[in-house]
């Protein structure tokens, strides 16, 4: 018999499956790498703004139907294996970076089959949140699976670390073994094998969640064909909808805007250490285990706050504290950190940058958590499912500014630090949005009484 509580550890794993696709992917290791790859740190955030920008452009014009013909179907569990297929088949590609003998557009159209896999499952996953626990404990179960998920991602990074990538200075691991199955520093298969990894950790870990995770029966449900037909109707009537809800149409732009510039962070945080100080992978997977830890256990406190002082109070604290961090950010470099002149070998760039990823991990935690279990506060709980649906599609109908933008700043400008800018901008349209958005908004009927 498969209990709530093993549905509920069964959705957990979802989370620590996918999130190396995050960790080793996006942010610490192969991002980074792509500095190397292209011989030049300006470039390679160029290519992998428009890169990732892209692929959130495919993923904007594309979930609102696929949420719209799961809503009407009644079936996720389905369209997460197909999805899962793409995550396992993109992320391997990348194994195929080979230094001096790699095709550029297979590597990056890659990547985005394995990015768009991971955001559509993610979204099915989350659209779950609402048939596992009450709504009093909802933060606690969104909390607890995004730490759950941090903490495998940093398990995966140490896997990475320790096992498998070469240091250049001693040829063997950080924790100085010789890598596992003889991998060749000079051809790069000590990073490019990052790609193989998280798919074999992705397909390994899912195992839970197919074994353990049901679907109620919804009434009602109708063929994934009748479903496809019906999905545009449905989506034009509840967009047209929408602007009666202005608590929750508020939040949906908010949200669209302050996911972004967190996206942004996450995509461009290693790839700017690798450019702007220098970096070397070992250095930037550091600074990822310390990241994935203080975000797992501020997720698990916000959860917790979540729960006593309601998500809104969570979601501001955590916008405001990861502005200012951009801020601090673009006056990290080598030569200077907070207008202070150092030296070449100074330390002191590397432990400031330390410290702000740090406060990333713990403000990025808690902000996800948070904003999932917002986004119950303000759905009609008749149409929870629909809701999550635009919820999906705020978070990925913009999720190319970020890394488009970054992309045109850093080509405009030739510079890493004045590229990653346009990410306080979207932090700080989510802030002002926020102020339209109730705590526990009012019902279609109640708003416009």
């Amino acid at each position: 018999m498969i209990t709530t509580r093993k549905r509920i550890w069964g959705w957990y794993f979802f989370d620590w499956a996918s999130q190396p696709f995050n960790t080793l992917l996006i942010t610490f290791i192969f991002a980074p790498f792509m500095k190397d790859l292209l011989g030049d740190g300006s470039a390679a955030q160029t290519v992998w703004g428009y890169g990732v920008g892209l692929a959130g452009l495919v993923i904007a014009l594309t979930s609102p139907f696929l949420g719209a013909i799961a809503d009407k179907a009644g079936r996720r569990i389905p369209f997460i294996w197909l999805f899962s297929l793409m995550y396992i088949g993109g992320a391997w590609g990348l194994w195929y970076a080979v230094p001096g003998d790699y095709s550029l557009m297979v590597i990056m159209t890659s990547f985005a089959i394995g990015m768009i896999g991971m955001e559509f499952a993610t979204t099915f996953t989350n659209a779950m949140l609402p048939d596992l626990a009450p709504r009093e404990d909802m933060g606690k179960v969104s909390g607890s699976g995004w730490a759950f998920g941090y903490i495998g991602g940093m398990l995966a990074l140490i896997v990475m670390l320790g096992f498998l990538q070469i240091s250049p200075t001693t040829g063997k691991t950080m924790i100085g073994l010789p890598p596992l199955f003889g991998l060749d520093l000079a051809a790069r298969e000590d990073t490019r094998i990052v790609g193989p990894l998280t798919a074999v950790w992705y397909a390994v870990f899912m195992i839970p969640f197919f074994l353990w995770v049901r679907e109620p029966r919804h009434p009602g449900a109708v063929s994934v064909p009748a479903a496809a037909r019906a999905a545009w109707p449905e989506l034009k009537h509840t967009l047209r909808a929408l602007p009666r809800q202005r608590s929750l149409f508020a939040y949906l732009l908010s949200s669209m805007f302050y996911r972004d510039a967190l996206n942004g962070i996450y995509t461009f945080g290693g790839l700017y250490a690798a450019g702007v100080l220098n970096w070397s992978i070992t250095q930037i997977g550091i600074f990822g285990i310390l990241g994935t830890i203080t975000g797992a256990l501020f997720a698990w406190l916000g959860g917790k706050a979540d729960d006593r002082f309601g998500p809104k109070s969570v979601i501001i604290f955590n916008v405001v504290l990861l502005t200012a961090v951009v801020v601090g950010v673009v006056f990290i470099s080598r030569s200077a950190v907070f207008g202070i002149a150092v030296g070449p070998d100074s330390t002191l760039p590397d432990i400031a940058f330390y410290v702000m990823g740090g406060l990333i991990g713990a403000g990025g935690g808690a902000l996800q958590s948070a904003s999932r279990t917002m986004l119950v506060r303000q759905a009609d709980p008749e149409k929870i499912t629909e809701h999550f649906g635009l919820y999906a599609l705020s978070g990925k109908a913009t999720a190319f500014i970020a890394p488009l933008s970054i992309g045109v700043m850093t080509h405009l400008s030739g510079n890493q630090s004045i590229g990653i800018t346009p990410i306080i901008v979207l932090f700080v349209l989510g802030l002002v949005l926020l102020g339209w958005v109730k705590s526990n908004a009012p019902r279609p009927d109640e708003s416009a009484a």
